[in-house]
């Protein structure tokens, strides 16, 4: 592109996207074979401005100066291509500038200049060569022996205008037409390039993005299984210990309750690594951890029906209860509501909620009532788990990251539902969630 916004082509019609050369040319190339094609038509002018002189008497000299002077304007045609044509219909009458005016053409039909100034400039070219063409005919022929149809001589001088300036300017419009085309190809090829990269930035994001959303459900189901065992068996420990000397009988039942605990928390890790273990492929999946109570999957879970759809169902919240009435909590559960079968998320998020808010009570409130209620409706359920104060027993030491109810929150909220928590005013706790049914 030129400084004054008109397009360069080069001596092909194409546009060079190599090294900058010097002053409005594109490539050292451009530059050479325009001052070639400077110096042939500035020869040519000499010699057809030495030629004209001898016929209309003008000095030689200044016919040939001018002549070099026109014919070296050729150097100029990318950065003045209309200036280039307009010299060469301007000499058109001395009969000089054949390759100044093709060129020119040419040169003007490929840049970016109106279509209107293009045609307009094409028209007065070929005009002038027609009436040129046909005085200098018409005058050759009128001295000779022979007198040629005036008919004859109009058709051969049109002929003559067309062949002259047809050829370079419709080459020069495909030239053009080719370069635009070529561009805009290359400029949707940048543009289609940008969008791929930025679809794989978006991409990359979405996998990070589901990795960490996978550690995370990964690190809840984690917590879900290992604190209520662990909190169980932690106070089972505790009432073991107390005792042991005075009760003989009634701490055999518990190391044997503490044992039972155990080993169901190691089947449910089993479980777990044997869901995460397992190798995707078309036909049946097979863990690579054999858990003693969980059969194989027929088929690998998608990312995000892992863990949900292999998790517990509302039917096992009895002896989940009952685990907690074992260590020494006093539960009371009732249901609202026609039992029936929900969505396996939902019946292991309502399970989930239920063990976290009976493990926060082992853990913060020991000898603390607890009361779970659980409402059946017609398009959703809904869970309470409240307690009251704590009986002042002394608290068991067990650690606690602050994250069970982040956990319990993510859960509901995930399939649409409510989730809140907080303390009452009785100075006890109270955890509920609604869920879609």
């Amino acid at each position: 592109m030129s400084t004054t916004g008109e397009y360069v082509p080069d001596g092909a019609g194409g546009r060079s996207r190599g090294a900058a050369g010097p002053w409005w040319w594109a490539r050292r190339r451009s530059m050479v074979l325009d001052v070639v094609l400077a110096a042939v038509s500035a020869l040519e002018c000499l010699v057809e401005g030495v030629a004209f002189a001898e016929k209309t008497g003008v000095s030689p000299v200044v016919a040939g100066v001018f002549g070099l002077l026109v014919g070296s304007l050729l150097v100029l045609r990318r950065r003045w291509p209309v200036a280039v044509v307009l010299v060469s219909i301007a000499i058109t009458p001395a009969q000089m500038g054949i390759l100044l005016s093709v060129v020119g053409l040419y040169t003007l039909a490929a840049s970016d200049v109106p279509r209107r100034i293009i045609a307009v400039l094409s028209g007065m070219t070929m005009l002038g060569t027609l009436i040129v063409t046909f005085l200098q005919m018409h005058g050759d022929l009128s001295s000779g022996t022979y007198h040629a149809p005036l008919a004859a001589v109009a058709l051969t001088s049109v002929l003559a205008a067309i062949g002259v300036t047809a050829p370079p300017v419709l080459l020069g419009l495909y030239a053009g037409a080719r370069r635009r085309l070529v561009e805009s190809l290359r400029e949707r090829a940048d543009g289609l390039e940008r969008e791929l990269s930025l679809l794989a930035e978006k991409a990359s994001e979405r996998a990070e993005r589901a990795r960490m959303e996978e550690r995370t459900r990964i690190a809840r189901e984690m917590h879900d299984v290992v604190a209520h065992r662990v909190s169980l068996m932690v106070v089972h420990a505790a009432a073991l210990q107390a005792i042991a000397v005075k009760d003989p009988e009634k701490a055999s039942a518990s190391a044997q309750l503490l044992g039972d605990m155990g080993r169901q928390a190691l089947n449910e890790l089993r479980e777990m690594l044997g869901v995460l273990r397992t190798v995707p492929g078309p036909g049946p999946a097979v863990p690579a951890v054999t858990a003693p109570v969980a059969e194989p999957a027929p088929a690998a879970p998608a990312p995000s029906d892992v863990h949900e759809d292999s998790g517990p169902c509302l039917a096992e919240l009895h002896a989940l209860v009952e685990e907690s009435r074992a260590a020494g909590m006093h539960v009371e559960f009732t249901v609202e509501g026609t039992e029936r079968s929900l969505a396996a998320r939902v019946e292991t998020t309502v399970y989930r909620v239920v063990q976290e808010a009976l493990t926060n009570v082992h853990k913060h409130a020991p000898g603390a009532r607890a009361r779970i209620r659980l409402a059946y409706r017609e398009a959703e359920i809904a869970v309470l788990v409240q307690n009251g104060p704590s009986d002042g027993a002394a608290a068991i030491a067990l650690p606690s990251g602050g994250n069970g109810l982040i956990g319990m929150r993510e859960r509901v909220t995930a399939l649409g539902g409510g989730f809140a928590a907080g303390t009452t005013t009785e100075g006890g706790f109270r955890v509920s969630a609604l869920l879609p049914a």
